[in-house]
């Protein structure tokens, strides 16, 4: 990894080659993703059969579309039951989590007969939206499943993409199972995105899309908001490390592959103040470079969007940190809670040297869904908010709408909306007709 002195300039170079890994900057596919999001729109279940196989090599048929029982306690008896018991472990965690996330409706009164108050309550379905292909992410199954489970969502659809044979990944079915799914599809890509969206004769429309895709599955989704809601435009991911002279480097690099080994377009950035740590971490960066499975991968993501940038100031570096707004930040100082209180912008924060970005993505509880390029200075990590909806509840009595109808009146004919202000009057025996 190369060393760079953090300055202006170079902190400016580095956010705008971040931010060209954005699915926003790929709009050549958009076109595409149009067509086939048009398609079927008006062909429902024949385009969606055609793109499967035309992408998938799979053949579907509205027989074999839905997974059966059968194919999901096939699926749980491939998983070995040590793996089966870890993912249970996870879901207790991860349900324990969201589970605190939770919102009541609550009302408020007052002596003169005003009630205002707010109805929480969840959506009634949801579709969630898994990778295929040659990786498999139970992890991220069960991310999306529980806190909808959690809030309450009644109707819960996971879309994945199909192998050529037709069938799904085990351990992606199974996690499936053991979180709560209620309907599994084999559908991928932006085919998928606007089953759900739209509705087909086989699957149903949801009220809301999650999970993360491909390119084609991120701008299905940007393009469908409003037909439906989304949960975000998950880009490539990121792990931003900040550390002093006390991490220790090995520590260190091993957390900046676990993100870069997951594509080409990830990245793994380290900010510190010490020339010793950068120059420790980027030797264990080539040592662990040549012995991981992945390491082709991890090379060209390192070439593009690896980073060891060296502050002058623990300002500097924090800075620096706040501005970048890493999907996964490290903080690994001699205090890293009293580090944590100038952080300003991440997805999520891990503190300490025994608090590997892994920990969040499998087991720990707090979801791994996070936001990507930039946007954890405004998005959050997927949350139970995610699957509830709020309600403003109002009642007033006459009484109490009495000595403050003048004012809304008075309103209302300011902004020269006069049948407003008469929906007022006439309950006190008057008529705004006009603006005088």
């Amino acid at each position: 990894m190369q060393i760079i002195p953090l300055t202006e300039e170079s902190k400016n170079n580095i956010l705008e080659r971040l931010l060209k890994r954005s699915p926003s900057q790929y709009d050549s596919y958009q076109d595409t993703v149009n067509a086939i999001l048009e398609e079927v729109r008006q062909k429902g279940d024949e385009a969606v059969f055609a793109y499967t196989e035309k992408f998938d090599k799979a053949v579907i048929t509205k027989d074999t579309i839905r997974v059966t029982p059968e194919e999901i306690q096939e699926a749980c008896g491939k998983v070995e039951p040590e793996m089966m018991e870890v993912m249970k472990k996870s879901i207790e965690n991860i349900r324990a989590f969201h589970e605190k996330q939770l919102r009541n409706s609550w009302f408020h009164t007052r002596e003169d007969g005003v009630i205002l108050g707010q109805r929480v309550t969840p959506l009634e379905s949801v579709g969630v939206y898994v990778p295929g292909g040659k990786a498999a992410y139970p992890s991220s199954v069960l991310m999306n499943i529980i806190p909808a489970k959690t809030a309450g969502v009644k109707r819960i659809v996971m879309t994945t993409p199909p192998g050529a044979d037709g069938k799904v990944n085990p351990a992606t079915l199974a996690a499936a199972s053991l979180a709560g799914a209620t309907e599994i599809y084999k559908a991928g890509g932006a085919q998928a995105v606007a089953a759900l969206a739209y509705g087909t004769e086989s699957i149903k429309k949801v009220d809301k899309i999650t999970g993360p895709g491909n390119i084609f599955v991120a701008l299905a989704k940007k393009a469908v908001y409003g037909h439906v809601s989304i949960d975000s435009i998950a880009g490539p991911s990121e792990i931003l490390v900040l550390a002093d002279e006390t991490a220790n480097p090995k520590y260190v690099a091993a957390d900046l592959l676990s993100q870069a080994e997951h594509d080409e377009l990830a990245s793994a950035i380290l900010v510190t103040t010490s020339p010793t740590l950068a120059e420790e971490v980027s030797k264990e960066v080539k040592r662990f470079c040549a012995l991981l499975s992945r390491r082709d991968i991890i090379t060209k993501s390192l070439e593009n969007y690896g980073y060891i940038l060296l502050a002058d100031t623990m300002k500097d570096a924090l800075d620096a940190v706040n501005e970048i707004a890493s999907e996964h930040l490290e903080i690994l100082t001699a205090n890293p809670f009293d580090t944590m209180t100038r952080v300003k912008n991440a997805g999520a924060i891990f503190l300490g040297e025994y608090s590997s970005e892994p920990l969040g993505d499998y087991f720990a509880g707090p979801n791994h869904i996070l936001p990507t390029n930039g946007t954890a200075k405004f998005f959050s990590p997927l949350s139970v908010d995610d699957f509830i909806k709020k309600s403003s509840v109002i009642s007033y009595s006459k009484e109490a709408l009495e000595p403050v109808h003048e004012d809304i009146i008075r309103f209302a004919k300011s902004e020269h909306l006069t049948a407003h202000a008469n929906s007022i009057a006439v309950r006190f025996g008057k008529e705004v007709l006009d603006e005088n």
